[in-house]
């Protein structure tokens, strides 16, 4: 049963995501036909819903998950590492363009890789495998998409603003590693990160 709601929930999460790789102009119609308020409706809704299954099944499917690989516990101190880097560039997506937003170009893409790959250093058992991968790949086939978009004149680059949105990204992303290695990530996963 867990295996079932964790992949609807990866489904819905990763398919509501995917709407302008997999079809670009279904937003554009369904606004048209419904508005864009009933758009954002939608995409809330469904985006929570696969949230709230996503992680309520992989808690479930990952007890029994059969395990393929088990790290050296080393690399825990990468994926430490690597994990204050997605929150600091993840951080900077929602800022004005600094320097690493305008490097980057979708740092909330860039984020979601580092995310990926530095819990697949620690993280043998299937599903895991299963949740990390599948975002791995949504995330570069969104970067294959974003840049047909930016080919096509549809989106534009982050062109750079000030180098203090890249202090404050660093900022963010220091207190938002702190909160996740004090109590979110056991709170929201219920796994408590063996680094801090």
């Amino acid at each position: 049963m867990g295996w079932v709601i964790f992949v609807v929930g990866l489904v819905l999460l990763l398919g509501i995501h995917s709407e302008r790789i997999v079809s670009p102009d279904f937003r554009r119609g369904f606004i048209a036909q419904r508005g864009e308020k009933a758009w954002k409706i939608l995409y809330s809704v469904v985006a929570i819903v696969g949230f709230v299954l996503l992680v309520w099944g992989y808690g479930i499917a990952r007890q029994r998950a059969p395990v393929l690989y088990v790290s050296n516990f080393n690399l825990v101190y990468v994926t430490a590492a690597l994990m204050l880097i997605a929150l600091i560039v993840l951080a900077s997506y929602k800022l004005p363009a600094g320097r690493i937003k305008a490097t980057l170009k979708h740092p909330m893409l860039v984020a979601v890789k580092i995310w990926a790959l530095a819990h697949l250093l620690v993280n043998g058992d299937l599903a895991s495998i299963v949740l990390f991968v599948s975002f791995l790949a949504w995330a570069v086939a969104d970067r294959i998409s974003e840049k047909k978009r930016w080919r096509a004149g549809i989106t534009q680059n982050p062109v750079f603003v000030s180098y203090k949105y890249d202090a404050i990204a660093v900022v963010i992303g220091v207190v938002l590693y702190g909160l996740f290695t004090w109590k979110l990530h056991l709170w929201l996963i219920g796994v408590q990160p063996p680094v801090g």
